[in-house]
């Protein structure tokens, strides 16, 4: 089952429109010089501001920490904020020979980030892709972390097209798309971007900067994480999670179906997830941190602000 908008937040991970779904798109070649690939390039680079308990957040695809701005400014007074850049994304050089994934070696070099600098306990905060690595960080360290906040992302972001999508089902869609991304022209990529904003966030004062995050990244990058996040199924592992897992995602009248049946799409998605809690924001599209950024940061501190039960708390 496809539904409308709905199909173009997972296009927000790969930055397209859900229209063009089999359409060429392309990175512009004067931005891959400054992202080409560094040997010495680190899966991860980290800001860190404030004072006070641990947080980590996690930009997704082709954005920058930037878009946590709004809310780092009303958590760095009480908390110390690890704002992650990826690999590749927005200026961020890419990993040379670093393989086809994305996702889930950012998620172990986090894991390693949080273990070398003794945070304990910390709170973890991703947006689409990165919310997809705030997962496999917490299913696969589960130790390593003590509240999981995924913002408008899934364990498996093909459902959106598909309810009962399998990863063997969409890997030849996958494979094209990826494919497209790294076969077409810079002015298919910069026209298709330009359009495809305005589907992945309300706010028209936020485009500019995303869309420049885009045009910054480098496209192979772009399409392995795209590829990632279409094909990975992470279901089976959510029972690992032993933290608290909060889900907030966006729903707006221009998707095109009901908000019960997106409510239907999270609920099923992230079924046998331990200790979980669900939450919709409306009059929103995929970066809802700009759509609707006072009950976004509301939600999100209140979260983080929520004691864990001790018998979730991570153990060193």
């Amino acid at each position: 089952m496809a539904y409308p908008l709905l199909t173009a937040t997972i296009c927000a991970a790969a930055l397209l429109s859900a229209s063009v779904f089999a359409a060429d798109a392309s990175q512009p070649a004067a931005a891959s010089a400054p992202n080409a690939a560094a040997a010495s390039a680190p899966r991860i680079s980290v800001t860190v501001v404030g004072q006070g308990p641990d947080v980590v957040l996690i930009p997704g695809l082709a954005s920058s920490r930037a878009v946590w701005a709004d809310l780092a400014a009303q958590l760095k007074a009480t908390h110390r904020l690890h704002l992650v850049q990826l690999a590749g994304f927005a200026g961020q050089p890419a990993v040379a020979d670093g393989g086809d994934t994305v996702a889930a070696p950012a998620a172990e070099a986090i894991a390693d980030y949080i273990q070398r600098n003794g945070l304990q306990a910390p709170v973890v905060i991703g947006h689409s892709l990165g919310g997809e690595t705030a997962l496999m960080l917490g299913a696969r360290h589960p130790a390593r972390v003590g509240r999981l906040i995924i913002v408008d992302a899934l364990p498996f972001s093909s459902l959106r097209f598909n309810i009962d999508a399998t990863p063997e089902q969409v890997t030849p869609s996958a494979t094209a798309f990826r494919n497209t991304l790294l076969s077409a022209t810079p002015q298919q990529y910069q026209a298709m971007q330009t359009g495809g904003m305005a589907q992945l966030v309300k706010s028209p004062a936020a485009r500019p900067a995303l869309l420049a995050a885009v045009l910054q990244s480098d496209r192979k990058t772009v399409a392995d994480g795209m590829f990632e996040i279409m094909t990975v199924d992470l279901r089976p592992e959510l029972k690992h999670i032993t933290a608290p897992v909060d889900v907030v995602y966006a729903w707006d009248a221009a998707y095109g179906i009901a908000a019960e049946r997106a409510d239907a799409l999270y609920q099923r998605a992230y079924a046998g997830t331990p200790n979980l809690t669900l939450k919709r924001i409306d009059d929103a599209f995929h970066f809802v941190m700009f759509d609707q950024p006072q009950a976004f940061s509301q939600t999100v501190i209140d979260w983080v602000n929520t004691p864990v039960p001790k018998s979730l708390a991570a153990q060193p």
